[in-house]
This record gives C-alpha cells, sequence and structure tokens, in this order.
C-alpha cells in the first residue's frame, strides 16, 4: 500500500509511519483477475493502475495517485485496499474527514480488514480521539495478530496517557513479534529514559542502532545520557554521530559538550 508521509522519529511512525510503516505488500494481491481499460491508447490492468497510483504517490504526486486508485474502483468497486490506498493519499493531502470516509468503506467491504483498522487508528489518534484509534489498532491486532507497528502504536498512546506499564507491555510485544524492530527498541528506551531509568534505556539504543546503524536519533539520545553519566568521550561520539546523520543536537548542550573534546 502507499506509504504515508514520514513524521520522523515520532513513535507512532504515524504516516512511517511508517512509519515509516510501508504495507505495500497487499498491492498486487489485492488486484482482481483481467479487467482491463483503455488510457492513452495502451490497455491498463488493476494491477497497472495500481501500481501507477503508487509510484505517483512515492514520487509526491498526489492528484495522479488519487486518479489511479479512482481508477481501480471504477474497474472493481468491491476493491477494499483500493479505499485504504486513496484514504492514505488524502491523508497526506491534509484532508482528514476524506481519508477517513475511505476507510470506513474499505471495511464496509471487508470489516477485518487490518490495514485499514490500522490507518483509521493512525487518523483518529492525530485528532487526539484515542479510545477510538485504540479500538481500530485492537480491531487490526485481531485480523492480524503479528502487527507490530499496532502494536507500536498502542504503546504510544498508553505512554501519551501516563500508562506506562501498558505502554511497556505494548512495545515489548513490539519486539517479540519483530526482533529485529529498531523503533521497537528505540521506544522501549525513551519510556525507560521518561522513567528516568537511565541505566535501563541504554541498552535499548544500543540494540536499536545495532539493527539500523544509521538511526540518527538514537545517536542523539545516547549523546545526552551518557553526558549526563560523565562519559564524555562517549556523549562526544554519538553526538558526532548524529551530526554526520543530519540530527540536530541542542545549541546549549554542545557547548557544555565542547569543554570534554
Amino acid at each position: 500500500m502507499v506509504q504515508r508521509h514520514p513524521k520522523q522519529e515520532s513513535p507512532l511512525e504515524m504516516r512511517q509511519i511508517g512509519t515509516f510503516l510501508l504495507i505495500f505488500l497487499f498491492l498486487l494481491c489485492a488486484c482482481g483477475g483481467s479487467s482491463k481499460t483503455r488510457r492513452e491508447d495502451k490497455t491498463l490492468s488493476l494491477e497497472d493502475h495500481f501500481q501507477l497510483g503508487y509510484k505517483a504517490a512515492e514520487r509526491g504526486n498526489l492528484q495522479e495517485a488519487e486518479r489511479e486508485f479512482k481508477k481501480v474502483m471504477k474497474l472493481d468497486p468491491k476493491n477494499a485496499r483500493a479505499h485504504v490506498n486513496l484514504g492514505i493519499v488524502y491523508g497526506r493531502m491534509g484532508k482528514g474527514d476524506e481519508e477517513i470516509r475511505e476507510y470506513k468503506k474499505a471495511l464496509r467491504l471487508d470489516p477485518a480488514l487490518a490495514e485499514a483498522h490500522f490507518h483509521l487508528g493512525i487518523a483518529y489518534s492525530e485528532r487526539g480521539e484515542y479510545q477510538e484509534a485504540i479500538s481500530h489498532y485492537k480491531k487490526a491486532l485481531q485480523s492480524n495478530p503479528a502487527y507490530v507497528e499496532a502494536y507500536n502504536n498502542l504503546g504510544t498512546i498508553y505512554l501519551k496517557q501516563g500508562k506506562m506499564e501498558e505502554a511497556l507491555a505494548h512495545y515489548k510485544r513490539a519486539i517479540e513479534v519483530k526482533p529485529d524492530y529498531a523503533r521497537g527498541y528505540f521506544n522501549l528506551a525513551n519510556l525507560y529514559r521518561q522513567k528516568g531509568e537511565i541505566e535501563q534505556a541504554i541498552p535499548y539504543y544500543q540494540k536499536a542502532l545495532e539493527i539500523h546503524p544509521q538511526y540518527g536519533e538514537a545517536h542523539r539520545h545516547l549523546a545526552y545520557l551518557y553526558y549526563q553519566k560523565g562519559e564524555y568521550s562517549l556523549a562526544i561520539q554519538h553526538a558526532d554521530l548524529a551530526a554526520k546523520l543530519g540530527v540536530l543536537l541542542d545549541a546549549q548542550f554542545l557547548e557544555h559538550l565542547k569543554a570534554h573534546r
């Protein structure tokens, strides 16, 4: 499916995402058999329109993506995943009401479609409607118990609500389901740091970097924590790596760090 535009380092991976959250795996299997249409004297199939819509969205040409997914719907009115893709496009356009409408249309066609519930969860969470978001993330997990991003996003909502134990449980479940899920380790580290448990946080940041060495935000947080511990050489090392990856560090922190170079 189409990728929502990323909001980097947001634990929700809201438009990640996501992520940030690529769910393009279902693209071709969603397309029905041999339906054809004509465009510029070339016969195009549902698969072709899906691919054109996906590639247009990837380029940032959202109007073209919208047109292509609507063509899929015209050829196959019961194609639920076309509605999900169109909803994601509307989300990227900032058309929140239209986005939610498309996900709901998808669910009328396929009430158990995990991707529709998941993206509804993101849309409601971005509106601050957390109970609706929680409900849809849970429904996504009922349909797909291995939906790692749904566990992650539930953890983030619970963290926002101050429900630390629920957040912890869902973040841990995410990395149980997908042991190489770098964002899950990063979010666990953030939770422990928020609780003031620095020694618990550091190994999770390190694990995130073991999986994804270019994870600039993990380097940034480690720079702060090592400085806090008085381990200045490690703080400098991670600060420099974060800067090389384009992550901005607090100017005052960098000034303090200069004294230890």
